[in-house]
């Protein structure tokens, strides 16, 4: 049973039908390989060993009574510390909040549940999931288990090197600018940013409220689109949640492949936008165009605004909607932030009215531009991170690096986004890719993620160390 914490949800519930192993026995593996490597990886910042136990043995008890309540039932989770679980702390990984006690389940919590999934625990997050890896919180910052000296992505650091390291199958984080695809991108793994409004965000401690989504996070686009299928759905609770007019379950048609499917490839966003692609990078993108062609997709550049014209509306709303949410701990306690935290949000102080109302106009041109590039194609192609993550502990490359992505466009128009592996770097690093498709077709999105994942080698990463 050594090798419980390699496989994916589907295949624990495989397992699980077939009598070979129950929940409680990969939730003891799961624990096991915790306490032999979070010391180093620091992914966990309050491990719920008790809760996931319990859990799992009414897990098990369910199943062998042939009450299997779906995909998830018995399948352990980890969750971003923004995210409430009722009489937990949500530290938002700050000593501001170290006090602070749920007084309820989170909305996606309580449909996890719901759904018989294990909650392993807290994991670590950017402090409020802005900035950076910082050294001066009252947690350590999560590490990469492909290689610990460098950084995991950020700001769901924890749940994507949970997830690559076989803490858990699933996670989730948040995504405001690119928060889970960065450490899906940098640890290897899947991270989707689903349509604005799909996922629904109550009891989530905001960044912004125009931009935050919730993240489905796996080791498998499977699992994804399990996860996503299992959490959807209106939240009368939620100002931004929506009720789209069809949404198809993501989990059916996901063998489908690609041939037919028109791609867009963005090229424009690492080629000349902004500077700094790793060469690496760039061959893996190429590549990934070329393989998606040979799968039978119609491949072609498309325009959309300029990389930096979206980065600069993603900050303006980020920044001003961040520092009316802590404008009351910044007056008070300004001390108890991170440093890199602390100058992130103060920007914000500096934002006009009249700088949020032009944000918000170029917004909405540039969610019709690529509505009309997605009204000729089926999805987009593009980077993801445009470089490889740097070392943790070198502050000056990790702030030269950390903006270089091609992320936050679809935080500004609302579009689902996935980010995955496009290959491994000479120094056995993961590189990866960006796709994005129209508004609620998460099906066709996790359709072609899923072509392209079956095309990739096996990577000897952190699973089989």
């Amino acid at each position: 049973m050594s090798g419980l914490y390699r496989l994916s949800a589907q295949q624990l519930q495989s397992g699980y039908a077939h009598g070979r192993f129950t929940p409680v026995e990969v939730v003891e593996a799961l624990l096991g390989r915790i306490a032999a490597l979070d010391p180093k990886l620091h992914a966990f910042i309050r491990l719920d060993a008790a809760g996931a136990r319990a859990a799992a043995g009414l897990a098990a008890r369910e199943i062998a009574a042939g009450g299997l309540r779906g995909p998830l039932h018995g399948v352990p989770v980890g969750l971003k510390d923004i995210i409430d679980v009722a009489g937990q702390p949500t530290t938002c990984h700050s000593r501001l909040r170290l006090d602070h006690r749920a007084q309820r389940d989170a909305t996606v919590v309580a449909r996890l549940r719901g759904a018989g999934a294990i909650l392993m625990g807290k994991v670590a997050t950017h402090e409020f999931a802005l900035g950076g890896p910082c050294f001066d919180l009252p947690f350590p910052p999560a590490r990469n288990p492909w290689n610990p000296d460098h950084h995991p992505g950020g700001s769901s650091s924890g749940s994507g090197a949970g997830l690559a390291a076989g803490f858990f199958p699933l996670a989730l984080g948040s995504d405001t600018g690119g928060s889970t695809r960065n450490p899906a991108s940098a640890c290897g793994v899947v991270g989707l940013k689903p349509s604005y409004g799909l996922l629904p965000r109550t009891g989530v401690f905001p960044l912004s409220w125009t931009l935050d989504h919730v993240g489905p996070m796996a080791r498998t686009v499977a699992d994804v689109a399990a996860l996503t299928a299992a959490l959807a759905g209106h939240d009368g609770e939620d100002p931004g949640s929506a009720r789209p007019a069809a949404w198809a379950d993501p989990v059916a048609g996901l063998e489908g492949g690609v041939s037919g499917l028109r791609i867009g490839y963005v090229r424009h966003f690492h080629e000349r936008d902004m500077a700094g692609t790793d060469p690496e990078v760039a061959a893996a993108l190429e590549a990934a165009a070329a393989g998606f062609s040979a799968m039978g997709a119609v491949v072609r550049d498309v325009a959309l605004p300029s990389l930096a014209d979206f980065a600069a509306v993603n900050r303006t709303i980020l920044t001003a909607e961040a520092f009316a949410i802590h404008q009351g701990w910044l007056a008070e306690r300004p001390g108890d932030y991170a440093g890199l935290t602390r100058s992130a949000l103060l920007v914000g102080g500096f934002i006009t009215a009249a700088d949020l109302l032009q944000a918000m106009r170029l917004r909405r041109q540039m969610m019709a531009a690529v509505e009309a590039a997605l009204s000729r194609f089926d999805l987009l192609l593009c980077a993801s991170s445009l470089t490889l993550p740097a070392r943790i502990e070198d502050a000056a490359e990790v702030a030269r690096t950390y903006p270089l992505h091609a992320r936050a466009p679809f935080n500004v128009t609302g579009h689902p986004a996935l980010a995955m592996m496009s290959g491994l770097s000479a120094s056995g690093l993961p590189m990866s890719l960006q796709l994005v498709g129209r508004m609620f077709d998460e099906r066709t999105l996790l359709r072609a993620a899923r072509a392209w994942e079956r095309s990739l080698p096996a990577f000897d990463g952190p699973l089989l160390r």
